[in-house]
């Protein structure tokens, strides 16, 4: 065999040895990828029979289950993200149906739910859609991880923000800022809607009132909730004086 012939050879079985690693890491990542499937189904079918027996008919724990059902169906037709977004869904919906039932949780409980509800609403918007969220903590303060804010006290102006913006559009913005300073909570929503005639008629909706009915019956005299309109930017302010509520329950 001449020099040529042996050459060939052993570029061929280089060939060989290359096509057979391949075609073995292809054939381990396609059964992984099965794998994982399988898992997310697995872990979508029990989010949705938690989903299914979702009852909250209190004022304090007001919510629409087809909420959640939308967001599991979005969920679904985003493989690349289903399992993050299944995470996020999961810790949400033990909040909804474990915490909530207490009458009171921590301010930090409930931010970490709103965050995680934040997350799971962007696998609904465009990748050019801007969508900022900031959280400024003062974590020493005594009352941050204390049993003194009523749970699902922010749900209603996230939901109104990612309901009223065009989340297609990249024009349009959702600014959310959390904040805990001087034992007080703030939440400041912002978002461009599409239009301020239908934004404003739907913001008048059951959601809203009842919303507005739980701070004034939980926090009378110690928040404030401020509203408006500026250049199709529209902004909810609310601030809850967790410190003058506390002094006066242990008062009354």
């Amino acid at each position: 065999m001449n020099i040529t012939a042996l050459v060939l050879l052993y570029l061929a079985t280089i060939v060989v040895s290359v096509l057979t690693i391949v075609t073995v890491n292809l054939y381990a990542k396609l059964k992984k990828s099965k794998q994982i499937q399988q898992e997310a189904e697995l872990k979508f079918n029990v989010l949705e029979e938690k989903i299914n027996g979702l009852q909250l008919q209190t004022l304090e724990s007001r919510l629409n289950p087809h909420l959640f059902k939308n967001i599991l169906n979005s969920i679904q037709s985003h493989a690349y993200q289903t399992y993050y977004a299944l995470d996020k869904l999961a810790n949400v919906l033990d909040y909804i149906l474990y915490e909530s039932r207490n009458k009171l949780v921590s301010p930090k409980e409930e931010i970490e739910f709103a965050l995680d509800l934040i997350e799971i609403n962007k696998i609904k918007i465009s990748p050019l859609f801007e969508l900022n969220v900031k959280t400024k903590i003062d974590d020493s303060d005594p009352l941050y991880n204390q049993q003194i804010l009523a749970p699902l006290i922010s749900i209603d102006l996230i939901e109104n923000a990612f309901k009223h913006a065009d989340l297609q559009s990249a024009e349009s913005f959702i600014s959310i800022v959390f904040e805990f300073k001087n034992s007080s909570l703030y939440l400041t929503v912002s978002n461009k809607t599409s239009g301020k005639a239908a934004m404003q008629k739907d913001r008048s909706g059951i959601g809203s009132e009842t919303f507005e009915q739980r701070l004034k019956i939980l926090y009378n005299g110690n928040y404030t909730l401020d509203r408006f309109i500026e250049d199709d930017i529209y902004t909810t302010h609310l601030k809850i004086n967790l410190l003058e509520y506390k002094t006066k329950v242990h008062t009354a």
